[in-house]
């Protein structure tokens, strides 16, 4: 006999569940004025970049903090805000620090991935307190800077409002893909083993169920698949009493990890939408975020097909629903951007009215591998693209290192374009063709004997820092042997990125890893973490920015502390040759000439492997600006053909010298060491300039 639950736990859960919470929130904006104040159809990255075109990610778990500090109060140090400032950073995105995690029988669980499995809005208390994370808004804005928060629309964590799905009670189970597998069906499901409350489905067992006309089966890929862990998206869970005393097992849908089960955007309750607006808003008004990152949120929109997997990716509703969510922000005077890792016809799509900026991962593997293999002819095919699917190249965030893996999935090659017939390295290549051989080139150069310390990420790509994909490229295999001289060359060949993303159009945008110079862990000081296939945890490794927490060697979230090269930043900026000091002339340079609101117009062909050219007209009537990057081992001399600069004086922005003329048949010769960087600036001498 079953017992039908408590009224009160089913009172207390629903108290605690962020789509009541939402809706409370909600009343309070309904009959303003406010929310009329602000453009909102259409997305606006270049007001977005105006607002901050340098920001710094913070990553919290890795995060370590002074002696009685929290991580928060870590983040809203005077200190290290007077340094931040100083090198010209204006914004900090904190990463998720919202409660995560699950709820299981009366308790809280930690979170499963880095808190991107939010449960509720209140601040995560290993993180510190709410008030601390509105300190950090009032001290960025003191220092000419602005906040960056998450809001996750595609999942959540198992919470509250995914225990009160299980238990059938109201909408709730609206608010997820999840079906209920008729009692009939039990028989061909796997039994969850104890301590667990979902066990992962075969392929076999989810085209039985999709057969039986139960779910929409099998999507165009598994991400983060793994053999016996994760081998299709789909869950069960054990059986489950609801409210009404009937026992229930559902099958879930979850792109990311078992923990993470989907929303489901297309629901007549539209509760997603309810609690996901109600998240953005929460992160904008209460907590004093000016800008919001929309995760994952590619994958809103899943449909059956009769013949192949379903319709899970390039979908119309994750289109619409990022519309939706990116709209209310701009009404609430926020803006957004979206990380998320897909064709460039999508990113192209999406961004047309939803998050105002997207992150760079159609480059981002692209400058790797041009480090990695000193030839820049991808980097140099990628940028072109940027400008033949009419993205803007001010609409993407360049980036350094994040939280995930270096990624080598190379969706657009892989799923719309497999079939296309690409032109590379001399040949002609499929796209799906093209993919697996840059993917092998990249794999092979950046981990086994090559560079043991960097470790491959299930299917997606490799989990290394900046500082150890750069080692790689350098030949460095054992980390323990670099010494004084590798740092100078290590250092260098990060200037060189830092000059990569910075001087071109858009946002720029370096980790805390980046800036302490870390290197990646050895994967047995991480072993708990790592033990699902998750080698992520060895490039996230804890640093310490300012430097007071010398003596502790785990962050508040047990990370352990990665060696850093450079030191925190506070020490480095003593020092002029420090890998900070330089970045801060280089951002110097970048800000009083407007790189960030420039216009790319060419990415001129080249003779040199390693060498990437890049022409922006600078606003305000400033002339030409032209990076040269030299990607490789070998010095390089070359003479650039450019096309509709008007002739003049070039100036040598960094160093501030005039180094010759750009005569009238638009020859520009270029000099460059290896791994140097130019940014030239040709000070036309045309009246209408």
């Amino acid at each position: 006999m079953t017992t039908t639950p408590d009224a009160d736990k089913t009172d207390e859960l629903t108290s605690l569940s962020m789509l009541y919470q939402a809706r409370r929130h909600a009343e309070n904006y309904g009959g303003k004025g406010r929310m009329w104040q602000n453009p909102y159809a259409d997305s606006r990255p270049r007001a977005a970049s105006a607002i901050a075109s340098v920001w710094f990610t913070a990553y919290p778990p890795s995060i370590i903090a002074g002696s009685g500090q929290s991580v928060l109060a870590a983040l809203g140090d005077p200190r290290l805000w007077s340094a931040l400032a100083s090198i010209g950073i204006r914004a900090i995105h904190t990463g998720p620090t919202k409660q995560a995690g699950g709820y299981k029988d009366g308790k809280y669980t930690p979170t499963i991935d880095g808190n991107f499995d939010r449960i509720g809005f209140g601040t995560d208390p290993v993180f510190g307190t709410t008030e601390e994370f509105h300190a950090i808004s009032r001290i960025a804005a003191a220092h000419n800077a602005v906040v960056i928060d998450d809001v996750i629309p595609a999942h959540t964590g198992k919470g509250p409002d995914f225990r009160l799905a299980e238990m059938n009670h109201s909408i709730y189970p609206g608010l997820y893909h999840m079906v209920e597998v008729p009692e009939e069906e039990w028989a061909v499901l796997p039994d969850v083993p104890e301590g667990r409350d979902a066990v992962n489905l075969t392929p076999a067992i989810v085209d039985h169920l999709k057969e039986r006309g139960l779910i929409v089966g099998q999507l165009q890929r598994v991400i983060f698949f793994e053999p016996g862990v994760k081998e299709t998206d789909w869950s069960v869970t054990g059986p489950v009493v609801g409210v009404d005393g009937n026992i229930r097992r559902w099958v879930y849908l979850h792109y990311f990890k078992e923990g993470q089960p989907s929303l489901n955007w297309l629901d007549p309750s539209f509760a997603a939408q309810q609690m996901i607006i109600g998240d953005a808003l929460h992160s904008i008004d209460q907590m004093g975020a000016r800008g919001l990152r929309l995760d994952a949120n590619g994958f809103l929109g899943v449909e059956r097909r009769i013949d192949g997997p379903a319709w899970s990716e390039s979908h119309p509703l994750s289109v619409t629903g990022n519309a939706l969510l990116a709209g209310m922000i701009r009404k609430a005077g926020g803006f957004s951007f979206q990380e998320l890792n897909l064709t460039i016809d999508d990113i192209a799509t999406m961004s047309k009215s939803g998050a105002d900026l997207s992150y760079d991962f159609i480059t981002r593997p692209a400058y790797h591998h041009a480090l990695l293999t000193g030839d820049t002819e991808f980097l140099r095919m990628m940028l072109k693209m940027v400008h033949d699917f009419g993205i803007d190249p001010a609409s993407l965030i360049h980036a350094l290192q994040n939280h995930d893996e270096l990624t080598t999935e190379l969706v657009h090659f892989w799923t719309l374009h497999a079939d296309d017939i690409f032109t590379f390295a001399g040949k002609t290549w499929q796209g799906r063709t093209l993919r697996m051989h840059l993917r092998d080139d990249i794999r092979e150069r950046l981990t086994g004997s090559n560079a043991p310390y960097n470790l491959p990420f299930v299917t997606n790509g490799i989990a290394c820092t900046t500082v150890s994909v750069i080692t790689a490229a350098l030949g460095i295999s054992a980390l323990d042997e670099i010494n004084d001289e590798d740092i100078e060359l290590i250092k260098k060949v990060h200037l060189l990125l830092v000059m990569y993303n910075a001087f071109q159009p858009g946002v720029f945008a370096l980790s805390g890893w980046d800036v302490v110079g870390a290197l990646p862990l050895n994967a047995s000081a991480v072993q708990d973490l790592v033990s699902d296939g998750d080698t992520r945890w060895i490039e996230r490794g804890a640093y310490d920015l300012t430097g007071q927490a010398s003596d502790q060697v785990f962050s508040a979230d047990g990370i352990p502390r990665a060696r850093a090269l450079y030191g925190s930043i506070c020490e480095q900026l003593e020092h002029p040759d420090s890998f900070s000091s330089q970045l801060k002339h280089l951002l110097a340079v970048r800000e009083s000439y407007g790189l960030a609101a420039s216009h790319q117009t060419q990415i001129p062909d080249v003779s040199a492997a390693g060498l990437l050219i890049m022409v922006h007209i600078l606003p305000n009537g400033r002339g030409t600006q032209i990076t040269a990057l030299n990607f490789s081992a070998q010095s390089i001399e070359e003479i650039i053909q450019l096309t509709d600069v008007p002739p003049g004086p070039v100036v040598d922005m960094i160093a501030e010298t005039i180094i010759g003329d750009l005569h009238e048949d638009g020859a520009l010769e270029v000099k460059l060491n290896p791994y140097e960087g130019l940014s030239l600036r040709i000070v036309s001498t045309s009246p209408s300039l």
